[in-house]
This record gives C-alpha cells, structure tokens and sequence, in this order.
C-alpha cells in the first residue's frame, strides 16, 4: 500500500520535473519570452515567473529524489 503511494508520487513528480525543465528559457526564450515578459527579464536578471520556475522545478527535484530512495530502502 505504502509502495503504491511512493511510486505514484515519483510518476506525478517525475511528469511534473519534465514539464517544468522543458519550461525554463534556454538560449532563445521560455516561460518568460511566451508571457512577453522578454524585456523585462533582460533589464531585471530573471522575472518572478523564472524564479518561481525554479523553486518549483526544484521542489519537484527533491520530492523525485526523495521518494527514489525511500523506494530504494523500502524494496
């Protein structure tokens, strides 16, 4: 039951970390160039949409983590 809980946290983890990655901006634009916010973002450093990508991706990284090993140490 429990190992059924941890594996269904990872996939929804593991989906999530993949949506948000292809998200970020790389050289040509992301998030941030789709919502107009391109001028912005070059004055500022990085828009509050970028820097809440990132806890969030983050976030997911951890709980991805996470859950792999207590998967690991519970099988």
């Amino acid at each position: 039951m429990f190992t059924d809980v941890l594996i269904a946290v990872q996939l929804i983890s593991a989906i999530g970390m993949t949506v948000f990655v292809l998200l970020h901006s790389g050289k040509g634009g992301g998030l941030s160039d789709l919502m107009g916010g391109s001028m912005g973002s070059v004055a500022a450093g990085s828009s509050v949409a970028e820097r809440n990508l990132d806890r969030i991706t983050i976030l997911l990284a951890a709980v991805f983590a996470l859950s792999s090993i207590a998967l690991g140490l519970r099988l």
